[in-house]
């Protein structure tokens, strides 16, 4: 059997205000995208934050670092969600399926979610739920940040990795507030050793995830 590999993408970091996560100063947060080699070929969760806006730029003060990824490595994009700094080099992938949760897709064309200048000549297919991309391979609705968040369950046979992407912010987060989508996370790896990564935490939350409640 094919193993499943990550790599972590550094993507740049841009930097929070205060106001917008109610701490008492701003935080400098890193965007990590990731590639998965899998059975079938390979698959790239997040494209990093792209050319951006001048207003947004203004707001968050990116700093980017390229995406060396490009269409002839990959099969698929994978976006956990539709904001800017998940989507900004999808428009590099025009013939490669952008698979998207259809209320995630529904919720950046009304306007008002992400930049919308982002969202043009990217060939999405929209899922309704849980999706097996390869065996092992599996696309997992996480919501909470977003309506239509997901994120990858690896299987490598005796562990598991999760990409969280943004649904929670940092490791030490993962699990509080509860949300029902972790039992179904913890009923797929079965008691196995888990590794969780992240798209704006360098940390790694390692260990077995909590029963079903």
């Amino acid at each position: 059997m094919t193993p499943i590999t990550v790599h972590r993408l550094d993507l740049g970091h841009f930097t929070r205000p205060a106001e917008e996560w109610g701490g008492p100063h701003a935080r400098v947060e890193p965007v990590f995208g990731y590639l998965v080699r899998h059975a079938r070929g390979a698959l790239l969760l997040d494209t990093g934050m792209g050319t951006g806006s001048p207003e947004t730029d203004a707001h968050y003060r990116p700093v980017r670092r390229p995406l060396t990824v490009g269409p002839a490595d990959v099969d698929a994009v994978v976006n956990c969600h539709l904001h800017f700094d998940h989507i900004g080099g999808n428009q590099r992938f025009p013939g490669t399926p952008v698979l998207v949760q259809r209320a995630e897709l529904a919720l950046a064309r009304a306007g008002g979610h992400t930049i919308d200048s982002l969202l043009p000549g990217v060939r999405y297919e929209e899922l309704d739920g849980e999706h097996e991309v390869a065996p092992g391979v599996l696309v997992v609705p996480t919501p909470g940040h977003t309506e239509g968040h997901q994120s990858l369950f690896l299987d490598h046979g005796d562990r598991v990795t999760v990409l969280a992407g943004q649904a929670y912010d940092f490791a030490a987060e993962f699990g509080t507030p509860y949300r029902p989508w972790l039992d179904r996370l913890a009923e797929l790896a079965a008691g196995r050793p888990a590794r969780v990564l992240f798209a704006h935490d360098h940390a790694v939350r390692e260990g077995v995830l909590p029963p079903p409640r």
